[in-house]
């Protein structure tokens, strides 16, 4: 085992590990620039889960379905921005991967994931504000 610091560290020719957090702090995928003749991938575990839609989506806790918040989700993104990517490939089979366009799907994905956050954190402060009525 070997602790390194900082987001990235590379650790062979066209291989960089990229810290990025989510669910834990060391959260880290490996980006290999010289894979498919250069167009460049992902491998993400589940710190991107690559999800049916074709997206990428982020989460606290699996398995406790508890999501990341916007800002830890932006830290991710400008984290990834330096790198080129073709394609994304998850930890877990029959999710799906993303063999084109990778790069524009995260940071689609991380548009989509953000203004969902927020719009939910906006009604669930309105709703709490409403007074509770209950039928008897």
């Amino acid at each position: 085992m070997q602790f390194w610091e900082g987001d990235t560290k590379p650790i062979g020719s066209g291989l960089t590990l990229v810290r990025l957090g989510g669910h834990f702090d060391g959260g880290t995928v490996l980006h290999w620039s010289d894979w498919g003749e250069g167009r460049g991938v992902l491998l993400s575990g589940d710190i991107l889960q690559v999800v049916p839609s074709g997206h990428v989506s982020f989460m606290w806790s699996y398995p406790n379905l508890i999501p990341l918040s916007a800002a830890k989700v932006q830290r991710m993104a400008e984290i990834l921005e330096p790198f080129a990517f073709d394609a994304v490939y998850g930890a877990f089979s029959g999710r799906g991967q993303i063999d084109a366009n990778g790069k524009q799907v995260v940071a689609a994905s991380v548009a989509r994931y953000i203004a969902r956050i927020n719009e939910t954190s906006e009604v669930s402060v309105e709703r709490s504000a409403e007074p509770r009525r209950a039928a008897v």
